[in-house]
């Protein structure tokens, strides 16, 4: 039997997160049904409060994330090296200001970065060959930008990994790491973010962070009440911030 505050608790991953549907369907994509990446729930809350508008993406790799960035970036280009991939994302996903470009073993795929010869203000490392990717990226990371490494937690057993961590440091960029599960999977992860020492992005709101997913914080002060009073031992609700 469960208890009603784990019952809660399940409910809440369920709803908020739509973690069931993820795994069930194999899809990417919040409550609301809208792409997300594939990175750690952490680390989408967090870098969903920044604003995009005038910023240009550019991801090693291609999914889900690719649509979630095109909503909110002025540019996006992926780069895709596996055909079935390729065909699939192509059919499914269509955006005016998403490329997505095909890129096999043969060619240089960490040096695709540079085709356009622009900055990028936003660079996701998901794909392969991550240490050299890293090592690119740095290069064609725009002023105050950040760069995400998804899976970092393989630096523990992986030599590429510690390459593209090695590569990104030795930038002397910002090494922030969000632990915590994801969609789909039913384990934890990390995914990194490398901030420039300069990082300047604005928020789309007037105070960070914002109430996250299943924070009580985000409820009314009735709400919030009828919540406690479910609990199945003594809980103080603090006052120590205004109310809404």
């Amino acid at each position: 039997m469960y208890s009603e505050r784990f019952r809660q608790f399940i409910e809440m991953w369920r709803k908020d997160f739509a973690i069931e549907r993820s795994m069930n369907e194999k899809v990417c994509v919040d409550r609301d049904g809208n792409p997300i990446p594939w990175y750690t729930y952490p680390a989408i809350e967090y870098i969903s409060q920044f604003d995009y508008g005038a910023k240009k993406v550019f991801e090693y790799g291609t999914g889900y994330s690719s649509m979630y960035w095109a909503k909110r970036a002025l540019k996006v280009i992926s780069i895709e090296d596996k055909p079935e991939w390729f065909e699939k994302f192509s059919q499914e996903f269509k955006a005016s200001n998403w490329q997505m470009r095909y890129c096999d073993e043969k060619e240089g795929y960490e040096d695709m970065i540079f085709a356009d010869g622009e900055k990028y203000d936003v660079i996701i490392i998901d794909g392969k060959r991550r240490a050299e990717c890293a090592a690119c990226a740095v290069k064609a990371l725009a002023k105050g930008g950040m760069i995400i490494l998804d899976d970092s937690d393989r630096v523990n057993t992986s030599l590429e990994y510690q390459g593209a961590v090695k590569n990104l440091r030795a930038a002397g960029l910002l090494q922030v790491d969000f632990y915590g599960f994801c969609p789909m999977n039913n384990y934890t992860k990390a995914t990194s973010i490398f901030f420039s020492r300069d990082f300047d992005f604005e928020s789309l709101y007037t105070v960070q962070p914002i109430n996250g997913l299943g924070n009580i914080w985000s409820m009314s002060r009735r709400e919030r009440k009828q919540f406690f009073k479910k609990q199945e031992w003594p809980l103080k609700e603090t006052t120590d911030q205004p109310e809404e």
